[in-house]
């Protein structure tokens, strides 16, 4: 922490204080030179050629596109191109029975062009999946009934099954994020009021990032309005996956980019990729380490923390500039240090509690929804007996064991359940440890916190109760979303 290096301008980074890590304006629809027509007709009709099982013979036979100059230049078109190729990567891997370990020259070329230039891996993530894949409905205000960057007023510009399921999906991680904005703006204003001595002020921007941060996990319980769990365990989620840690679906080596390209290991999309979630950590000092790895004894809890190798790997699937704006972050985050130094102040205290207990509470209702969205669904009987069939999979079982497979490469549920006690270890407080990190915080669907009564033992979440009813070799479901 420094109190001399400035903070960070948010504008040098692709960051937006009205809408965080989305662009100030909207994404592009389609690539606008007619030169890349070929890869925008295959991606608007990607549901269809996947239903007829015409998508690798269209892409073998696709040319391969030079990426111009002009290209490079514009950056909400360089972002469409990354988004559009990669779809097609990703529907090209995974969209038949069998998996597919090379992405043809065609895709390959401008994909790993494209996305050395954003300084991101070549196949579909966050960014090309969420943050750059969407648009407005309406463009008047007057036609959309209110601000147009609303969830009622946000579409996808594509998916890989033309599904409201799939769609709803991406938009409820895009609401989140431009929700978001307002928790990062509160945070840094703690960081300039701490550094001005304005006790008043920090204490203030703290209960304002306490309510953000459960905003945004109510936001989360709006997921299955529109998107089923069985729909995108079975029918979305395989198109998201990466190819790293995935022989057992057909992939040993990773995937080979062009028939002369190396082979490659990624993991597939994730929430994780998201620099919202990573942001409010550092904000809070909230500090990880590798899953099933305790904190050391005696070592204090410290933003610039690199304990948990996964999380800090996110960040290599975050555009450039946001990571960036990650580390410039790591280097001025003074809340916690503040609040620790001030302990006597009880009302100081208690704001920040309260962000960490909110920021514990989402973790809680992120566990609920991966155990509706995912546990729950790979329990259910597999429609597909082929052995790496992976369309009706739902990428759910290692072929002749009972062990899970996910899009990525963690141990889901137990990385998440650390992420979230880990997150109540950073509280202030005696009690606050207590209640936050030595006990299981119950989170009532109205997101009301029920705390237990002094004397009352605490009880676990539902959430960790349909959790831990599986096997731990169950649990071990690799990677999330």
């Amino acid at each position: 922490m420094s109190t001399e290096l400035p903070l960070p301008v948010l504008e040098d980074y692709f960051v937006s204080a009205a809408n965080a890590f989305l662009p100030d304006e909207f994404p592009v629809k389609e690539l606008q030179d007619e030169y890349y027509r070929p890869w925008e007709t295959i991606v608007s009709n990607l549901p269809a050629l996947l239903l007829a099982r015409q998508l690798r013979d269209v892409v073998d036979q696709l040319k391969v596109l030079e990426v111009k100059k002009e290209l490079f230049e514009d950056m909400r078109q360089l972002r469409r191109a990354y988004s559009v190729l990669g779809f097609i990567a990703n529907a090209y891997v995974w969209g038949y029975d069998d998996a597919c370990d090379t992405i043809p020259e065609s895709v390959a070329a401008p994909l790993l062009k494209v996305s050395e230039a954003l300084g991101l891996p070549p196949l579909a993530t966050y960014a090309g999946l969420v943050l750059w894949n969407f648009c407005p409905i309406f463009e008047d205000e007057a036609l959309a009934g209110g601000s147009v960057w609303d969830l009622s007023n946000l579409r996808t510009i594509n998916t890989f099954t033309g599904s409201m399921d799939e769609s709803w999906f991406y938009l409820i991680s895009v609401f989140f994020e431009k929700r978001g904005a307002q928790s990062m703006n509160d945070g840094l204003n703690a960081i300039r009021a701490v550094r001005s001595g304005d006790r008043a002020g920090v204490v203030a921007h703290l209960q304002a990032l306490a309510e953000g941060i459960d905003s945004l996990g109510a936001l989360l319980g709006r997921m299955e309005e529109m998107c089923d769990p069985y729909v995108f365990y079975y029918r979305i989620r395989p198109y998201l996956a990466g190819w790293k840690n995935m022989a057992d679906l057909g992939l040993p080596n990773g995937v080979r980019y062009g028939d002369r390209g190396e082979y490659r290991t990624y993991v597939g999309g994730s929430n994780a990729q998201s620099s919202l979630i990573q942001m409010l950590d550092i904000l809070l000092g909230v500090e990880h380490f590798q899953t099933g790895v305790s904190k050391t004894a005696g070592r204090s809890i410290s933003a610039g923390s690199n304990g948990n190798g996964y999380i800090n790997d996110m960040r290599n699937y975050m555009p450039e500039g946001h990571r960036l704006f990650l580390a410039h972050l790591q280097q001025v985050a003074n809340i916690r240090d503040y609040v620790l130094s001030h302990n006597f102040d009880a009302e100081l205290v208690l704001a920040y509690d309260a962000c960490v207990s909110m920021m514990k509470s989402f973790r809680d209702r992120h566990i609920q929804l991966v155990t509706r969205y995912i546990v729950l669904q790979a329990k259910k009987k597999e429609p597909s007996t082929k052995p790496h069939a992976t369309l009706r999979s739902g990428l759910s079982k290692h072929s002749g064991t009972m062990e899970q497979r996910g899009t990525g490469g963690t141990s889901l549920i137990p990385f998440l359940k650390q992420c979230r006690d880990e997150t109540g270890s950073a509280a202030a407080s005696a009690w606050g440890k207590r209640i936050l990190y030595h006990g299981v915080l119950r989170v009532k669907d109205n997101s009301i916190l029920d705390l237990p009564k002094k004397g009352v033992p605490v009880v676990a979440s539902r959430s960790d109760e349909l959790v831990n009813s599986y096997s731990e070799q169950e649990n071990h479901l690799p990677g999330h979303w």
